[in-house]
């Protein structure tokens, strides 16, 4: 039997669905202009990454902070380690001591929700899924990308019938909740700046509902202890 959490995400996701409709990947300038300011800063973001990565500081698999997502993150014995910055508007401080460029840009940035450090391991395929909730997008920016033989990057992100390669510095802003996977068909790991964003011009009961979800998780976040 469903569970209420499971029948009210789809009850969210059919609203937004019925409301909004926009294609897979969207403008940046005209919906998150502010991914052009952490693009401009990535060589930066990507040094403050590669020192986590090297450093003896714990990142956790994705299933390790989220149970739920075993089925995406611990599918085939590789590794999808995430290093939390922000989640549903509650800063991690402890985190982003490390990251202080992250986190200065992150402050000016009052429309992203949550920050993610992404560390895909070599080999690692994350299974096609979708997320939940149209009212906020995805923003992705790679900061190491492997390049495959032929000179392209080697990571694919697989989004609604299409293949994107984003090499060092390349970005895209994108609408999770249409289906996706993702392969690293390389021997490194490949790092990525994952931000949730909130959907701008929505219409005003919308706005008001992809509130209150998002303080809603926020405060399950910060009672659980992640924040």
């Amino acid at each position: 039997m469903d569970s209420l959490y499971e029948l009210s995400s789809r009850a969210i996701r059919r609203l937004y669905d019925a409301r909004i409709n926009t294609p897979p990947v969207l403008d940046i300038g005209t919906y998150f202009p502010d991914g052009h300011r952490f693009r401009d800063h990535w060589e930066g973001l990507r040094r403050e990454a590669l020192a986590i990565l090297d450093s003896a500081q714990p990142i956790p698999r994705f299933h390790e902070i989220m149970p739920t997502q075993a089925d995406i993150s611990a599918n085939d014995g590789r590794d999808w380690r995430m290093f939390l910055l922000k989640v549903y508007g509650q800063d991690i401080a402890s985190n982003q001591a490390h990251c202080p460029l992250l986190t200065q840009l992150l402050a000016a940035c009052p429309d992203v929700l949550s920050a993610t450090l992404s560390f895909l391991a070599p080999h690692k395929h994350i299974p096609r899924h979708s997320g939940p909730f149209r009212g906020i997008l995805r923003y992705q920016l790679n900061l190491e990308a492997p390049l495959a033989d032929d000179g392209r990057p080697s990571a694919v992100l697989w989004l609604a019938g299409d293949e994107h390669r984003l090499g060092n510095g390349e970005h895209l802003l994108w609408d999770d909740t249409y289906p996706h996977e993702v392969w690293n068909r390389s021997e490194h790991t490949r790092v990525a700046l994952l931000l949730d964003v909130r959907r701008p011009a929505m219409p005003l009961d919308l706005r008001l509902l992809s509130s209150a979800v998002t303080k809603s998780v926020g405060m399950v976040v910060r009672w659980r202890g992640v924040a």
